[in-house]
This record gives C-alpha cells, sequence and structure tokens, in this order.
C-alpha cells in the first residue's frame, strides 16, 4: 500500500473514532441538560422558596411580579399594594434612593377570628420592614423581611440591660453609702465594725452578682458539648448537697437525698453540680427553720430527673412560669436578705437548656414546691442506657440539723 493510502487508512480511523465517541457522548449531554432546570426556572423557584417578599412594580404603583412571601407578610392583597408601599414607591422612583418602609402586620384570613379586639389572636408577624428601591426606569423592586424575632431579642436586651444596670447599682450605692457612714464613724470603733460588717456583705452579694452574670454569659455562648463526659448522677448530688450542708445547718434545714442511684448522663459535671447546688440553695432560703428538703433521682422517658423538694412557702400559680426569667424574684425582700442574686434559677434553666434537657417547677402555696431539672440518659455503646434500680427509703445522704 502506498503512503497516500495509509494516510487515507488513518484519516478515516479517527473521523470514525470522533464520531463513535460523539454518539456515544450525545445522549448523555442531553440527559445533563434535561436535568439541570432552565436558568428562568431555577429564578422562579428560588424566588418561591425564598423567606423574603419580593414584590416588582411599575412607576405606577402596578405588580408586575412577586413570590408567595410578599403576600403572606401582606404587602399584595388581593392584588391590591399596601398604602404605605405605594407611597415609597412614588418617593423611590424620583429619586432613585432606597426607601425604608415599616408596614402594619396583617393577619392572615386563616387566623382571623370573630372575637372583640381584645381576644383576638396575636400570631403571625409582629413587625414587617420593607425596602423600596428602583431597578431602572420601568420596574421598581420592594424587599420585604419579617422582623419579629430580631424585634424580641432587641426588646429582651434592653430589658437585660435594664435590669443589669438596677442590680449593680443597688449594692455599689450601698457600698458607697457604708463607706462614707464608716469614715464618719472613724472615733467609734464599734460604729465601725457595724458597718464594716454590712459592707463586706454588699461587697459579697456584688461580687457573686457579677460572677453569675459571666457565668450565664459564657452559657449563652458556648458549646454545649465542648466538655461533655459520662458523669455519675450520684455524685453530682452528693457533691451539691455538701456546699449547701454549712449554709442548711445554719437556717435549720434537713437535706436528705434518697438511696444512690446509678445513673449516668452525658455532659458537663461542674455545669450539673452547679445547677443543681443552686437548687439545693434555693430550696434552703425558702423553707422555714426546722423543715426538710429532699433530694431525689428518678428515669422516665429517657431521661433522668433530679427533683429537689422543699417544704417551704410555695409559689402562686401565676409566678410559677416566670420564676426561671433572669432577676425575677417571688420575694424580693426575703431573696436580698438571703443574698440572692435572681440568677441561680436562670442559671439552672440554662444548664438544663445547654445538656439537651429542661427544668421545670410544681409549686402550692402553702406545701413548698418541687424543682426538677431533666436531662437525657446517657445511653452506653451497646445502645442501652443505664436503668434506676428501685428507690427505698430517702436515707442515704442527711445534711443540716432538723
Amino acid at each position: 500500500m502506498s503512503g497516500a493510502g495509509y494516510v487515507a487508512v488513518a484519516v478515516g480511523g479517527c473521523a470514525i473514532g470522533w464520531l463513535s465517541a460523539w454518539l456515544v457522548l450525545r445522549p448523555r449531554r442531553a440527559d445533563a441538560a434535561r436535568q439541570l432546570p432552565a436558568p428562568d426556572s431555577l429564578e422562579r423557584e428560588v424566588l418561591r422558596r425564598s423567606s423574603t417578599g419580593y414584590l416588582v412594580l411599575s412607576p405606577q404603583g402596578r405588580p408586575l411580579l412577586t413570590n408567595p412571601r410578599a403576600r403572606e407578610l401582606g404587602v399584595l392583597v388581593g392584588g391590591i399594594v399596601d398604602r404605605g408601599v405605594l407611597d415609597a414607591v412614588e418617593r423611590a422612583a424620583v429619586s432613585g434612593e432606597p426607601v425604608d418602609v415599616e408596614l402594619e402586620p396583617v393577619q392572615p384570613p386563616s387566623l382571623t377570628t370573630a372575637t372583640t379586639p381584645s381576644t383576638a389572636p396575636t400570631t403571625g408577624p409582629t413587625a414587617i420592614r420593607a425596602v423600596v428601591q428602583s431597578i431602572d426606569d420601568e420596574r421598581i423592586l420592594v424587599a420585604v423581611t419579617d422582623e419579629s424575632v430580631a424585634q424580641r431579642v432587641e426588646a429582651v436586651r434592653r430589658d437585660f440591660v435594664a435590669n443589669v444596670s438596677h442590680e449593680l447599682k443597688t449594692p455599689v450605692a450601698a457600698i458607697g453609702l457604708l463607706a462614707e457612714a464608716t469614715l464618719d464613724s472613724a472615733d467609734d470603733p464599734e460604729t465601725v465594725r457595724h458597718f464594716a460588717g454590712r459592707l463586706h456583705s454588699e461587697s459579697t452579694r456584688l461580687g457573686a452578682l457579677v460572677t453569675e452574670l459571666i457565668t450565664l454569659s459564657r452559657l449563652q455562648g458556648a458549646d454545649p458539648q465542648a466538655d461533655a463526659a459520662v458523669v455519675e448522677v450520684d455524685a453530682v448530688v452528693d457533691e451539691a448537697i455538701g456546699r449547701q450542708a454549712a449554709a442548711a445547718e445554719a437556717a435549720g434545714i434537713t437535706v436528705v437525698a434518697d438511696e444512690d442511684s446509678k445513673l449516668l448522663v452525658r455532659g458537663d459535671r461542674a455545669l450539673l453540680t452547679m445547677a443543681l447546688t443552686n437548687l439545693v440553695s434555693n430550696a434552703i432560703n425558702y423553707s422555714p427553720a426546722g423543715t426538710q428538703v429532699s433530694v431525689s433521682r428518678t428515669t422516665s422517658e429517657g431521661h433522668v430527673r433530679i427533683a429537689v423538694t422543699d417544704r417551704g412557702v410555695g409559689i402562686a400559680p401565676e409566678y410559677t412560669e416566670r420564676v426561671f426569667e433572669r432577676f425575677f424574684r417571688v420575694d424580693p425582700a426575703r431573696s436580698r436578705s438571703t443574698g440572692g442574686t435572681g440568677l441561680g434559677l436562670a442559671i439552672v434553666k440554662q444548664v438544663a437548656a445547654n445538656h439537651g434537657g429542661t427544668a421545670t417547677v410544681w409549686s402550692r402555696p402553702g406545701l413548698g414546691s418541687t424543682f426538677t431539672l431533666s436531662v437525657p440518659n446517657y445511653v452506653g455503646a451497646d445502645g442501652v442506657g443505664a436503668a434506676a434500680p428501685s428507690i427505698g427509703t430517702p436515707t442515704s445522704v442527711h445534711r443540716g440539723a432538723a
């Protein structure tokens, strides 16, 4: 075969190879093209699923494009654009600058009832903000967001700052007055000792308040599982009761606990001990002398429940939902007289939340209260959780004097 023949064969082979490859790959490319949505349909799907409401209007306020969220937030209801938005459209079309609008929340029709305004449901957005800006000479974009959560967070922050300021000013002012009184009584040793004792008490309270504020702040911003380990519930109970032994004895309170349970949980032992210590301290502070505080351990529905029960004054039903709030005190005078900061139960609630559990209270005036710290039971590598044995008479741990 001549050289030209070889060349012809080579060229033919290449052509056949390219043709074969094209025939094989063409269906795959076609399938891939069919699997990807067209840009227009993709954009519309993103728009439909967005948590932000979007509305495109003409300069005259005629709706050109919208998504379901805009209708949910009440910007476009029954084809009618909100009056506040229309006013902003006119300003945005003239100035070319974005215009912020605070809108009145619109109750969805499904939530409306025949109740009077005073009893109407409040479900739904409480704060809606729209930003109106010009896209071009023919279109105005309205972006609408639900600011309800941000508004509530800001309200909580303001209340917290106000409460902290008030709580800090009280001991600081007292320390200043006591220091001044001590200076004025420099020639009277007995008076100086009296005011010095008060100074020590107020400074201790101030230190406890600052410490608990820092603790609560760290708990709210911490990784719940950063220091997680398998924790023996019995050790936590014994340590918490031991920490309050002196306070119980001084108050004439007996602290008892049920028998060891061998229960295990996964978490931070130091935080769990602190939370339970706060519950025991709270029970001692609000119990009359000669009564008993009991600590019990049980399991239920995959959770270990540590209950602290006192026979104190109890809590009125209208206050039981608020006792875990920061700085809330059922009896402010008594709380301050016992050195309470109003943060102990808030810390208990946060520790429970960080461990995936809850903190609850049952109480009746004149009967006492039961505070329960509940955290998930530890499940071992075999998938079996620790089980509580039968609980006997609460005789294993006693602290304090009757």
